[in-house]
């Protein structure tokens, strides 16, 4: 089938699919191989410090695939900068203003943010002709971003664990509320890790969905065989998963998203998005009695 959304046409990519920022395995082969299975990558720029190492990184990632890709920017909250401790490593929205030009010159055509409103990194992006897509864990956040003129909003559902907020709802609240609410583009996250939720996410009124969690079981990801293991064991009904999950408690625990409980082995990443997402979605789609060769939602 063909895939057609309204992100998928600001993408460029085969799939609605987007991947979701990784501290310190968000890196060019990571990203390559969601690129190259029919997905968006996202080179993540906190885990390079100088100019020179992510212009490295960028310069890599144009060797290791030819399809779309984009750079995400992690701008801490001032008062997270103010209390930093010596030796930990936050970055601020004016630290990025430079790696900011070196992905536009790397022919970045899509950038997001989070954690933190960007307007500086929004405006320069929007400047060189470039979209800018902006993280958020709440509705108020997302309200706001729209009004600051982000081109589409990713929301994170409380199923998440990589990005909480004392006042979150659940994915399927923030996705059809932001759907009523919001006039751009949207992306779920939080807790999808198979075909029907991705099927659900869109259904809701997604234009695309954020994969996190599920795809840190893959071959190429660069996350260590002992942390993919865990994942795949995870027992997602366990009590410590409510603490972290619901109450907020728990932070440092290796506790990860919902989606853990659709790691059960490690696949590729071209098995993960064409077979495990894309095929099964659309034999669901089929089994319902959809007749056409296209999904298209850009007019929903």
């Amino acid at each position: 089938m063909i895939w057609k959304t309204k992100l998928t046409e600001m993408m460029g990519t085969k799939y609605p699919i987007i991947m979701g920022a990784f501290a310190i395995i968000g890196k060019a082969e990571f990203a390559a191989a969601f690129s190259n299975a029919g997905g968006f990558g996202i080179v993540t720029a906190i885990n390079f410090r100088t100019n020179e190492e992510f212009q490295s990184e960028l310069e890599k990632m144009n060797t290791l695939t030819d399809k779309p890709w984009g750079v995400n920017f992690s701008v801490m909250p001032p008062y997270v900068v103010k209390d930093k401790q010596k030796g930990s490593w936050v970055r601020d929205e004016d630290s990025y203003l430079e790696f900011v030009d070196i992905a536009i010159d790397a022919g970045v055509k899509v950038c997001t943010t989070s954690a933190y409103q960007a307007p500086k990194i929004g405006k320069k992006l929007h400047d060189a002709g470039c979209y800018w897509f902006h993280k958020c864990a709440t509705m108020k956040h997302a309200i706001s971003a729209e009004s600051l003129g982000v081109d589409a909003a990713t929301i994170v559902g409380l199923e998440g664990t990589g990005f909480k907020n004392p006042n979150q709802n659940t994915t399927l609240v923030n996705v059809t509320m932001a759907k009523k609410l919001l006039k751009i583009p949207i992306i779920a996250a939080g807790g999808i890790g198979d075909a029907r939720g991705f099927l659900a996410a869109l259904a809701m009124g997604a234009d695309a969905v954020c994969f996190g969690t599920a795809i840190m079981t893959t071959k190429e990801s660069l996350a260590s065989n002992i942390w993919k293991k865990r994942i795949i064991n995870q027992d997602i009904f366990d009590k410590d998963y409510y603490k972290k999950i619901y109450h907020l408690q728990l932070r440092d625990s290796p506790v990860h998203s919902m989606a853990a409980g659709h790691c059960d082995e490690i696949l590729s990443m071209k098995e993960f998005i064409e077979e495990k997402i894309i095929k099964k979605a659309e034999d669901i789609l089929r089994s319902w009695g959809f007749g056409s060769n296209e999904v298209n939602t850009t007019s929903v």
